[in-house]
């Protein structure tokens, strides 16, 4: 499989414990791939998923709403401060190979529709349910095995 591969991961700005430790199980296993995770560069799922990326050596990029690169996580190795607002959405799906949204509002609901829109492979792990398309999991491991799956 090839190595240089980005996955999107999308998800709420907050979340419980719970979200964030599975955020950061599946950025861990991102990196120990050696892909490359972009996610929307703020807090909740997104860091989560940047710090276990992080924690395990690999590549973290953050598409960030406003025009200041500060507002990123401190797990965020390239902020790219868009000032695009929502409309940054766009840019994270089309950056990504594959997206893997976990839980998650309206925000990660746009970005599946988006990746879904123009052909991107959506995994769905604790999300919204019941969209054509999705490939839904119960586990981060279960998804990391999916997405290897898919990216083959």
């Amino acid at each position: 499989m090839k190595a240089d591969r980005t996955i999107g991961v999308i998800g709420a700005g907050t979340c419980s414990e719970h979200t964030y430790e599975v955020a950061r199980q599946v950025g861990l296993e991102i990196a120990k791939r050696g892909w490359d995770l972009v996610c929307g560069g703020l807090g909740g799922v997104m860091e989560g998923a940047a710090r276990g990326c992080m924690e395990g050596g690999g590549r973290t990029i953050g598409l960030l709403p406003g025009p200041e690169k500060e507002d990123a996580n401190p797990y965020i190795e390239i902020p790219i401060a868009t000032g695009l607002g929502e409309g940054r959405n766009l840019l994270l799906v089309r950056t990504s190979d594959l997206l893997i949204a976990i839980a998650g509002g309206y925000g990660t609901l746009s970005e599946i529709a988006l990746a879904l829109k123009i052909g991107h492979p959506v995994v769905g792990l604790d999300t919204w349910r019941d969209i054509d398309g999705v490939r839904y999991v119960e586990s981060p491991f279960e998804a990391i095995r999916l997405a290897e799956t898919i990216l083959l």
